[in-house]
């Protein structure tokens, strides 16, 4: 059954827990969507999984349109979310509402998501009012990683979780369907799912949140430039990936692979023949 923002909300009024994950290209959409995920994170993560940046700032519009496209293609039932990248929103209220307006008809998303609070609610409120549906996202945000110095918790004193607990309460006044909690505490994550009407989706923020994302690579084990601390490997595929292309590389080296079985076959007659002539 094709999720929406409604069965988000759905979802969260029956007390049954959300899904999420990142998917970047077609063939991994496809897979994530048959699984039965309930919805796509098209995230600016592919800068650090995909493109090999060391952050998600480098991302681009384009970047997020060629990936959310591919994504878009490979699913049926899972609700795309695509990611606004750094300063495609921050920037004006014009900006925000024509990017979130591309990544919706070039990238074919359903959602997009952005990352602040308070300040860029301006923005929440404009986009959603041009009818685009917005994910927002609170805690640790990566594109804010230059200020944070470093990928680091958040929310863990009274001022910060105080600020947290309110900027989560106005972006869902000013219209966004979802929130993600990053990084933060759970005991805060599940106080702020308690006093939201709104889904909260939580990364590193505990059980307590209405539904969990993480970035495909890290619970397959294939990304292992870092790991954080709220990974759980639920699948080794990474090991897995390079046991098959030793594999390859040593059949091939030996002259095993390809077999006969996996050739192709022509006449005799018509290549006997063919030595005749050439």
């Amino acid at each position: 059954m094709k999720n929406t923002v409604v069965t988000f909300q759905e979802m969260k009024a029956k007390g049954e827990k959300i899904t999420m994950l990142t998917a970047y290209d077609y063939s991994t959409a496809k897979l994530v969507d048959e699984a039965g995920i309930n919805s796509i994170l098209v995230g600016d993560s592919l800068g650090n999984v995909v493109l090999g940046y060391p952050d998600t700032v480098s991302v681009t519009m384009e970047d997020m349109i060629h990936h959310g496209a591919a994504v878009s293609r490979g699913t049926k039932d899972a609700l795309v979310v695509i990611d606004m990248p750094f300063l495609s929103y921050q920037t004006s209220v014009y900006d925000a509402v024509v990017n979130a307006g591309r990544l919706m008809k070039e990238g074919r998303a359903g959602a997009v998501k952005l990352e602040g609070g308070e300040e860029v609610c301006p923005q929440i409120r404009a986009i959603t009012t041009a009818s685009i549906p917005v994910v927002a996202h609170l805690g640790l945000t990566p594109q804010s990683i230059n200020v944070f110095g470093g990928y680091k918790s958040q929310a863990r004193d009274l001022k910060s979780a105080k600020k947290l607990i309110r900027d989560a309460e106005l972006v869902q006044e000013a219209g966004a369907f979802a929130v993600v909690l990053e990084c933060v505490p759970a005991r805060l994550a599940e106080l702020v799912s308690s006093r939201l009407s709104i889904p909260t989706i939580g990364i590193g923020a505990g059980a307590g949140c209405d539904g969990q994302v993480l970035v495909y690579a890290d619970m397959l084990a294939m990304f292992s430039d870092f790991r954080p601390k709220f990974v759980k490997a639920f699948a080794n595929v990474g090991e897995v990936m390079k046991a098959g292309f030793k594999a390859y590389d040593e059949e091939v080296k030996a002259g095993t692979y390809p077999a006969e079985e996996h050739t192709y076959s022509i006449d005799d007659e018509v290549f006997e023949q063919l030595l005749k002539e050439i």
